[in-house]
């Protein structure tokens, strides 16, 4: 068995025979996963964060198969990380370092283990939604990001491995003391007479969480850390562990856990984004390990203490990080945003007075405007080659993201950027061009468009649906059979092209006409609830 290098034999097999974890010796936890593991025959996958709970659990699992024989270690265990490509890049470097340093391990100590880093699709990445498309910054009520750049990459490996072993077992590092609600989920889900729990969303996949009744000190203390100074835990508590061992331990991997202590050491109490794998899973708003980009809460106080703690680099991401978290505001929404949502209309708000729902003069707003996604997308660039120079393998976006954006600017259903801006935007930053593929959209010249724009409003109509038009008939002229062709000119006549004052003026009566219908079947099934309970009382009699 390979130990820890700072610790004889005899001390190592004392920590773990002694020392109590809720309520047992480390030994009892290492055994129950052992049994759990041998029991069948079904591959493991662990959720894997970087963080020190999801730390814990994958240096118990890796003791527990370094305590089997040889021929015992029957299946194989994945451990797998979400990168959503907007991680700390603090903690990118970490996670990535740790995978790597646990797949060198595992080599060496003949154990099937094998690390893997999971990301989302192009298309679903945090930019390419919110820059190409235009989603808002996401907030507590439309986080659009969790499903997208977290569960669906996370599930489709897990989905993968079903469909090679037909049933997998995901361990997660998810404790009841760090989330109550978790725990519930879990606990209903739990199968009888097992310790596993069924996916509340994947069929054929289980859920194993060995260390759901530790304490956090519990979790320090396998991660065999002591504060030198203080002789206390992470978050102040005092152990006799701490005071019995003076020492740093090593990963039984090999690497030492300084890097992860400084991420916590200065948190105020803030935890880590848990690996996602469902949408029960909490919110990991002002965690420490996160998306920079992260605007769900007000302020990212994991950010703010990393810059004053010694990474002042990250200062670029903070401000950027609240520009976006501005943009949210419901005072700055109609300056930010356009007033037609993507599906070509102006929607209007309902309010609910005693029960009764009324239409307002008021609209809700649409996807971010081009021209803000534009500036946004030139800081990007220009902070990502700033901070090039201090971080050398820093990427904020990625090439496959650029092209992904730029073809949503050019097909917007709205705003499409007929001057394709997107290629010189880049080349104004870096100097140089990259391998842009020319997109089958159908562009306007630069003098073409300036001349619709000019000559459509003295005709009355909106130069951006003149130019959706005529986009319309290229992208359909040479073909022997134009079906459709009707019905999509139709639905982009009936898009709202107009400001939002006209369209609101326009649709006044139209409207009013609406909220009388409104209120009159409120009126007639008020009424008719009356008649049926004066009809039920008089059959009652």
């Amino acid at each position: 068995m390979t130990l820890a290098k700072q610790f004889e034999l005899d001390e190592y097999i004392d920590f773990i025979e002694q020392e109590d974890f809720a309520g047992s010796a480390l030994s009892e936890y290492v055994a129950n996963v052992q049994r759990v593991y041998l029991k069948d025959t079904r591959p493991w996958v662990i959720g894997y964060s970087g963080g020190k709970d999801s730390s814990a659990v994958m240096v118990l699992v890796y003791l527990a198969l370094l305590g089997l024989k040889p021929d015992e270690r029957h299946k194989h265990v994945f451990v797998v990380a979400s990168d959503t490509l907007v991680e700390t890049p603090i903690v990118v470097d970490h996670v990535n370092r740790s995978l790597e340093a646990i797949q060198k391990g595992a080599a060496r100590d003949k154990l099937p283990i094998t690390s893997h880093k999971v990301v989302p699709k192009t298309n679903d990445t945090f930019w390419a939604n919110l820059l190409g498309k235009g989603y808002p910054a996401p907030t507590r009520n439309f986080r659009w990001c969790t499903e997208r750049m977290k569960i669906d990459p996370v599930s489709s490996f897990i989905t993968d491995k079903i469909s090679q072993y037909d049933e997998v077992v995901v361990v997660l590092g998810s404790r009841s003391q760090e989330s109550a609600s978790r725990a519930q989920v879990i606990a209903k889900h739990k199968i009888d007479g097992s310790d596993l729990a069924k996916h509340t969303t994947l069929s054929n996949a289980f859920i194993y969480t060995p260390i759901d009744m530790w304490a956090v000190d519990d979790v320090w203390k396998i991660l065999r850390f002591c504060h030198l100074q203080t002789q206390e835990t992470a978050f102040g508590i005092k152990n006799k562990w701490f005071d019995k061992y003076d020492l740093e331990w090593e990963n039984p991997w090999g690497g030492k856990n300084l890097v992860l202590w400084n991420l916590y050491k200065d948190s105020s109490g803030q935890g880590e984004c848990p690996m996602v794998i469902d949408e029960t899973t909490p919110s990991c708003g002002n965690s420490r390990f996160g998306c920079w980009t992260c605007t769900v809460v007000t302020k990212d106080r994991a950010m703010e203490s990393l810059v004053q703690n010694g990474e002042s680099w990250m200062l670029p991401l903070l401000k950027f990080r609240n520009i976006l978290s501005r943009s949210t505001s419901p005072k700055l929404k109609k300056k930010y945003r356009s007033h037609i949502r993507r599906d070509g209309r102006l929607a209007f708000k309902t309010l609910r007075e005693d029960g009764e729902k009324i239409l307002t003069d008021d609209y809700t707003t649409g996807p971010y405007k081009l021209k803000y996604r534009k500036l946004a997308m030139k800081l990007l660039l220009t902070i990502q080659k700033r901070l090039s120079a201090v971080q050398k393998d820093l990427e904020l976006i990625t090439v496959p993201e650029l092209h992904a954006v730029r073809h949503e600017w050019l097909n917007d259903p709205n705003e499409p950027d007929w001057d394709d801006s997107l290629p010189a935007i880049f080349k104004d930053i870096y100097g140089y061009d990259l391998d842009w593929a020319v997109d089958d959209t159908n562009q306007f010249s630069q003098q073409e468009s300036s001349l619709l724009n000019r000559v459509a409003p003295e005709h009355g109509i909106s130069p951006q649906m003149l130019k959706k038009l005529i986009d319309l008939e290229v992208s359909m002229s040479g073909l022997t059979r134009r079906v459709g062709i009707f019905n999509k000119i139709g639905r982009l006549v009936q898009q709202d092209w107009d400001t939002a004052e006209n369209i609101i003026r326009e649709n006044k009566g139209t409207r009013q006409k609406q909220i009388d219908q409104s209120r009159e079947v409120q009126s007639l099934m008020a009424e008719l609830e009356m008649i049926n309970a004066s009809l039920e009382q008089e059959a009652s009699l």
